[in-house]
Formats: structure tokens, sequence, C-alpha cells
């Protein structure tokens, strides 16, 4: 009767303990058999399109009169400068390059720039917004020239192994999502190459596509440019065997504590 109460006690351990397993439960953005991936013919045509403007979008401007006269100047005597020896006329063009302000684009879309106030950027790609901006400062200087770029945009990516997730910020605008996979060191060393999904934002919530990057041919989708908010995640292999080895390793260190403490019982009566 006792023995049977000790099994009892040991089976129930061992559900407890299971209860809680943690196989594979890294696995992240599961997909049923039946789940309809996006078209990648379809994203091969976004890719025309280019970035548009979002909300949080953190914007350099730059604006020059005469059609960017000043900074034709700039450039120019820069590298005059440069080929005399001169260092200074360097550190010129790195100003006319990197120079501007940053402006948030607010939740509703506006922007607040000099002496425009609040103007709708949301949703234009960045060769739109620098024409609407030229059309709107025609008020105000002759010839407006403006210069747009989106500082803050970045790609999620996991590359199939714990520990490894990365945000990668996007300095490039054509970056292709092999270049950003190249950034964080390749795919894991448990990462499934024929597993690899691009989660992108839509006007109504996401497409999910899945390419296989494991065989020649998937090098078409490899090349393809990603866009800011990007989610590249590469499915990690399951490992059943290590796993499970792992979840039993409690159970099984307490059958054996119970075990021996069974056998110190029996043996004092």
């Amino acid at each position: 009767m006792k023995f049977n109460q000790f099994l009892l006690a040991v089976l129930g351990s061992a559900v407890f303990l299971l209860s809680g397993c943690t196989i594979n439960q890294d696995i992240l953005f599961r997909s049923g058999e039946f789940y309809e991936f996006a078209d990648l013919d379809d994203l091969n045509k976004e890719q025309t399109q280019g970035y548009r403007i979002a909300p949080n979008d953190l914007v350099t401007f730059q604006l020059f009169s005469n059609n960017g006269e000043r900074l034709n100047q700039a450039t120019a005597g820069s590298i005059s400068s440069e080929s005399s020896g001169g260092g200074q006329g360097q550190m010129n063009m790195n100003r006319g390059q990197q120079g501007g302000m940053t402006y948030l684009v607010k939740p509703d879309g506006l922007a607040e720039l000099p002496e425009l106030g609040n103007i709708r950027l949301e949703g234009l790609t960045i060769e739109e917004a620098e024409v609407l901006l030229e059309d709107a400062y025609t008020s105000f200087y002759n010839d407006p020239y403006v210069i747009i770029r989106v500082t803050n945009n970045r790609v999620f990516v996991f590359p199939g192994e714990a520990g490894r997730a990365t945000v990668v910020p996007l300095v490039n605008m054509n970056t292709s999502l092999l270049e950003v996979l190249a950034m964080v060191g390749g795919i894991g060393s448990r990462g499934n190459a024929s597993n690899v999904k691009l989660i992108r934002k839509n006007e109504t919530g996401r497409d999910v596509y899945k390419m296989d990057l494991s065989v020649v041919e998937g090098l078409d989708d490899a090349t393809m440019v990603v866009q800011a908010y990007d989610i590249i995640y590469v499915e990690p292999m399951p490992q059943l065997v290590r796993e499970t080895t792992e979840s039993l390793s409690p159970i099984i260190s307490l059958f054996s504590t119970i075990t021996a403490l069974w056998a110190i019982v029996l043996n004092q009566n």
C-alpha cells in the first residue's frame, strides 16, 4: 500500500513538472499548416514604390535656395581645397552633407517645420515629400531645393539562435535582406534557412512572406530591399532530444531523491 502511494507521489510530481515543460518554446511567429503567406511577387512589385514616411519617424530636413546653388558651391569648394591639400574644404563638404535639423512626424502624421508650421508627411515617399516641401517653400525662397532623410529607420532580425536577436539601423535605404543577415553574422547554427519569414506592416495589419534561402533559387528573394520596421525571422530547428533531456532532468533527479529516501525508510523499519 505504501509503495503504491509512493508511486502516486512520483507520478504526481512528474505530471506537475511536465506541465511546465519548455520544449521548443523559444520558437516565435508560428504558422499553421494551412496558413496563407503573402505572395512574394507582390513584394517585388512593391520595391519600386520606395519607403513611405510614417508616424514617429525622425526626418532630417535641409533647405537650399536657387535649386541648391549654395550646396553645389560648397561641394565644389571642398573638392578644390582638398586637391590643394587643405582640410577645411573637406570639413565644409561634410557639413553640407550631414547638416540640417531633425523633426518628428507626430502620431497624426504631421511634422512642424519652420515657416510652414504643421504639414502632412505621412504616407509620402521621400521623393514625394521633397517635391511637396519645395512647392510649399516657393512662397518664401527662390527655387527651393529640399533634401530629406529618415534617420531612425530600423529592422528587427531574429537569426534563429537564442540571444542573437538584433535591431539593425537602416543607414542605406536600399539595404537588402541578404545584407541585413550579414550584418548580424548570418543565420544562426540552429536556424532553418529553408524557413525564413519576412513580416511587414501594411495599411490594415501585417503581411507575412516565407522564403527558402537554403537553395540558390532563393537568392532572388534574399536580394529584395528591406523596409523600415520589417521583422526578419529565421525559424530555429526543433531540438527535441536536447530540450526533452533538459526538461526531464529535474524529474529524474526528483525520482532518484525520493527513491533514496524510500530506501532509507525501509531500512530503518
